[in-house]
């Protein structure tokens, strides 16, 4: 009976041996930098930094747009707003008679230029 408990306990001891061995080359293939997953992981590690520093830069552009739009928003406000004055302003005015029949040199011309302060980009 020890015969066939000795032989029982040596075989599970090489049988663990062997399971051990195997573990031991897989965790080795698994870890390998050129082609294994360790190469995989660092590769990915790299693009994860390149990401951030690439959404930093995206949420820093985006943050001077803001600004811009803001500024821009305003300035909007502001205008609208005088002309609102001019145009109740010309109710005020008496309307002239005849202005159909004014010759085309003599009739009102509205013209519109650009603000020669900022010139506006495209972007």
């Amino acid at each position: 009976m020890e015969l066939i408990a000795d032989v029982l306990l040596a075989s599970g001891a090489f049988g663990a041996a062997i399971y051990c061995f195997v573990l031991q080359r897989r965790l080795k293939k698994f870890t390998q930098l050129e082609n294994g997953m360790g190469g995989a992981i660092a590769v990915l590690s790299a693009q994860v930094d390149d990401l951030s520093r690439a959404l930093g830069a995206a949420q820093g552009a985006a943050s001077l747009s803001t600004e811009r739009l803001e500024e821009l928003t305003t300035r909007a406000d502001t205008t609208a707003t005088r002309l609102e004055l001019l145009v109740s302003s010309l109710h005020d005015l008496p309307e002239a008679e005849g202005r159909a029949d004014l010759p085309a040199e003599r009739r009102m011309r509205v013209v519109r230029t650009r603000s020669r302060r900022e010139p506006e980009v495209a972007q």
